[in-house]
């Protein structure tokens, strides 16, 4: 178990690079020092420029496409098993693959419980994560997990915009049980937007059970990928009579058209978190950063403190978490 009598040190991967750097900032210390050499065939070679013997690491990496990002990230947690670290801790804001959660058609990968099973193969002892999916994917770990959740970040966020009329919504039945919790803790109603999918990325019908008419309604889901299901339930709530639909969600993957569906739509504004770095940015996209909620965190594992106090407090009161945004 992690111990004060052990050295803290946080390292960043290429693909988490700028997020590492704000949370060494909230932290108090400096990124260690990690370089990936290159090589011409495509293989590369994560590489500590320091020493770890002895030390509790904490190795930042989102692995969102592509599947180099988790590559690098196991690699480096292998080097530093190798190279004598205490206690290693993968610290993913954004955790891939997290759909893949079940069997839901014959002859398919469960894909997150494999990535489980890789991060502990290569010398993993405890992770770090934020929003899963699904939380169940916890169990797929046979070492500890802490579970960050969105709504340390987004509860104050809401409470900020003092709207008389605003109720939370959920984009789909799958995120009725993560809205639920910021409803009641805003005291706020719910509404729920039930939808039919053809294939992935492709929605065959929604339909919206609740009352939004007069409504300023806060849409909340996990991950925008394409943005087709937000901008559809957008649209939908609109035509339900509501007086404003913005959307806040916590891993911004925005693939395909994503930036073009959003920019083109009713929503207000898609607020998100910097788990992942955008592409591009929009009018439309705000992005609070999660680097102090992370620092705290990690602070509390290391220093054998609480990680769901970070959690209560926010549905307690206001958060004192420095959610620095960025424009």
């Amino acid at each position: 178990m992690a111990s004060l009598i052990h050295p803290v040190k946080i390292f960043g991967g290429s693909a988490s690079d700028s997020l590492t750097k704000s949370i060494c900032e909230y932290y108090g210390c400096m990124p260690g020092e990690l370089t990936v050499n290159r090589f011409s065939d495509g293989e590369f070679q994560p590489n500590f420029q320091e020493s770890v013997r002895g030390c509790d690491l904490f190795i930042v990496q989102s692995t969102y496409p592509t599947s180099d990002n988790i590559m690098e990230l196991l690699m480096a947690i292998d080097a530093a098993k190798r190279a004598s670290a205490n206690y290693i801790t993968a610290v993913i804001p954004y955790y891939g693959y997290a759909r893949q959660d079940r069997k839901d058609k014959p002859r398919v990968s469960i894909a997150s419980k494999l990535v489980a099973d890789l991060l502990g193969t290569a010398g993993a002892n405890r992770v770090m994560t934020m929003e899963l999916h699904a939380p169940q994917i916890q169990g797929y770990f046979n070492f500890p997990v802490d579970h960050l959740e969105s709504s340390i970040i987004f509860v104050p966020y809401i409470r900020a915009l003092s709207q008389d009329n605003l109720v939370i919504a959920a984009p789909d039945v799958g995120a009725s049980n993560r809205i639920r919790e910021v409803a009641k803790a805003l005291n706020l109603p719910m509404v729920i937007c039930d939808k039919e999918r053809k294939r992935a990325n492709e929605i065959a019908n929604m339909t919206v059970i609740g009352d939004v008419e007069g409504k300023d309604v806060v849409l909340i889901d996990d991950i925008i990928d394409t943005g087709g299901t937000l901008c559809k339930a957008g649209a939908m709530m609109m035509e339900k009579g509501a007086n404003s639909v913005r959307a806040l969600c916590c891993h911004p993957v925005l693939s395909g058209k994503a930036y073009e569906n959003i920019q083109n739509s009713v929503l207000t504004e898609l607020v998100v978190t910097d788990t992942i770095p955008l592409k591009q940015h929009i009018d439309k996209i705000k992005v609070l950063s999660v680097a102090p909620l992370f620092a705290r965190a990690i602070r509390n594992v290391h220093e054998n403190g609480s990680i769901s106090s970070l959690y209560n407090q926010v549905f307690t009161s206001q958060t004192n978490l420095d959610l620095k945004q960025n424009q």
